[in-house]
């Protein structure tokens, strides 16, 4: 297994305490250094989602958690920038509407996954049902502590229907989760995000840090691990986001050049077979338009 750099992988059955892991880190690096390796890592991914596209046997499903602020929209746009939109869709999950809420609570996730080939990227997900609905008693303990194995269970079959999952928590401090809301209200052209539900939801840091150790410890598995994100420092967070992608995908580029080598020898017999019932061999280039 690679080891990384950035990021922190959650070994399964490990118990982590996010007190413990700092939020500000920054790897030993210069902002400049860090976002000359992120332009290096960004390219690698924008060539592998090509791959990841044209051989259509795999998906990947990017799961982005976090409290507010912490940057899962800032993630997205930069950490996707390069990559073809034609290969990716993004989803966020909202409070449940009644439709969904006549459902279980992965019905609204389960529809939305990517198919083979595509880059999926969910802002917030179905472990909103273990986190926000813990926190605020939506719902009984014992139906928010069953969650756990049902998104294991779900999760599991995801990877064996070759669905790569990665999942980032965006480990934000308390203190830096201040000044980024102080300021928005500093800044009209950003005080749209302003909520003050945000502030509301801050008086709960505590139990929402509960409940997301929880989380990471119950649902971090082989086949669907969790990842600890340093956030304090915005270019670090999109570093970090971007090696583990890369480092995740890496293992199957093989795969998918083979297939793509197969898929390129089927096209030219294809187009050698064309030219030989058309009595004749290939055209020139003057010829081809």
């Amino acid at each position: 297994m690679t080891t990384l750099q950035y990021a922190r992988r959650v070994v399964p059955g490990a118990k982590i305490r996010l007190r413990e892991i700092d939020a500000g880190a920054d790897g030993g690096l210069t902002r400049d250094e860090g976002r000359a390796r992120f332009a290096e890592l960004n390219a690698t991914l924008d060539a592998m989602q090509e791959e990841l596209y044209a051989a259509g046997t795999h998906a990947l499903l990017l799961i982005l958690q976090g409290m507010d602020t912490a940057g899962k929209d800032g993630a997205i746009r930069n950490v996707m920038l390069n990559l073809n939109p034609q290969g990716c869709h993004v989803e966020s999950f909202k409070v449940p509407t009644e439709e969904e809420l006549a459902h279980d609570f992965l019905w609204r996730v389960h529809k939305v996954v990517p198919r083979k080939g595509m880059v999926g990227v969910f802002n917030r997900s179905h472990y909103e049902d273990v986190l926000v609905v813990r926190v605020h008693e939506l719902v009984p303990e014992k139906v928010w502590r069953a969650r756990y194995d049902q998104i294991n269970h779900f999760e599991r079959l995801l990877a064996d229907t070759r669905t790569v999952i990665v999942k980032c928590f965006l480990h934000i401090s308390k203190d830096e989760q201040k000044e980024r809301l102080l300021a928005r209200e500093q800044d009209v052209a950003k005080a749209w995000k302003l909520s003050a539900g945000d502030w509301r939801e801050r008086e709960r840091w505590d139990d929402y840090m509960a409940a997301y150790e929880d989380a990471l410890n119950h649902c971090s598995t082989d086949y669907a691990p969790w990842y600890i994100i340093p956030a304090n420092r915005k270019w670090y967070r999109d570093l970090a986001i971007s090696e583990v992608l890369v480092e995740t995908l890496r293992p199957y580029r093989d795969d998918w050049r083979e297939a793509l080598e197969k898929m390129s020898r089927a096209r030219l017999a294809e187009l050698a077979k064309f030219r030989a019932e058309q009595g004749g061999g290939s055209p020139t280039r003057a010829g081809a338009g």
